[in-house]
């Protein structure tokens, strides 16, 4: 399939065509699906963020006769993305269903992995640390301030999602945490309480993370004072 795709994109000029040509081939949205020999059928999934294109990832169907249902015979979609799931789920009863899932699976991962590897790439220095699962579902950074330490959190339960449907952004007076450890001497300090930024939290629902990211930057500082004012949250 790879050949395939080089000799209609041209980048391979000397290539024989009559095993292409023999072959029916279709270009769905960034798919293409084509017929292998006997009952077998294979994808190509072609990915991309922000225009360009990504990595490419194969899925080849089999059936041992055109009365039986397909199963997934072979692939190169990464493992921590739940195709087996998928194909109990869908393959059996609707096969263009679980190609257009597959699809959707493999570009939602590789959108919200760079948006991430973006945020890092500009924004790398203000972050203290940064954690992810592997199909960055789970996503998970501190930014540190002069005056305190904002962590956020962000869940992507729908693994076709490229915006997390649950987040917390949480600001911590850092200036509290010292004043009240230095103020009781001898005796166990309390622990700084924290504020939501719900403005923050509006922002990652709604916008790719590195333009959320800018926004909550942005207005931070303003945000803090509006709610640590006095010495204690809101």
């Amino acid at each position: 399939m790879e050949a395939d795709r080089k000799t209609t994109s041209g980048d391979a000029n000397d290539m024989p065509t009559s095993h292409f040509q023999e072959k029916v081939t279709y270009r769905v949205g960034n798919k293409v699906i084509c017929c292998l020999e006997g009952t077998r059928i294979g994808i190509l999934y072609e990915t991309s963020f922000a225009g360009e294109p990504c990595e490419l990832y194969h899925c080849v169907l089999e059936s041992k006769s055109f009365l039986e249902k397909m199963t997934v015979l072979e692939h190169t979609i990464p493992f921590f993305l739940p195709i087996r799931e998928v194909e109990n789920d869908l393959l059996s009863s609707n096969a263009m269903r679980f190609i257009d899932h597959i699809g959707e699976l493999l570009q939602a991962y590789v959108d919200r992995r760079e948006q991430v590897r973006l945020v890092k790439e500009l924004y790398g220095n203000q972050i203290g640390e940064l954690y992810h699962s592997l199909p960055y579902h789970m996503i998970e950074f501190v930014l540190e301030d002069s005056d305190c330490k904002v962590t956020v959190s962000l869940r992507y339960p729908d693994l076709v999602s490229v915006l997390p449907t649950r987040v917390k952004v949480l600001a911590w007076p850092m200036h509290q945490y010292k004043k009240s450890h230095t103020s009781s001497a001898g005796a166990m300090g309390s622990q700084p309480i924290p504020a939501r930024l719900s403005y923050a939290e509006d922002a990652l629902r709604t916008m790719s993370l590195p333009e959320a990211y800018a926004e909550i930057v942005l207005n931070l500082q303003q945000a803090l004072q509006q709610m640590f004012q006095g010495g204690s949250p809101c």
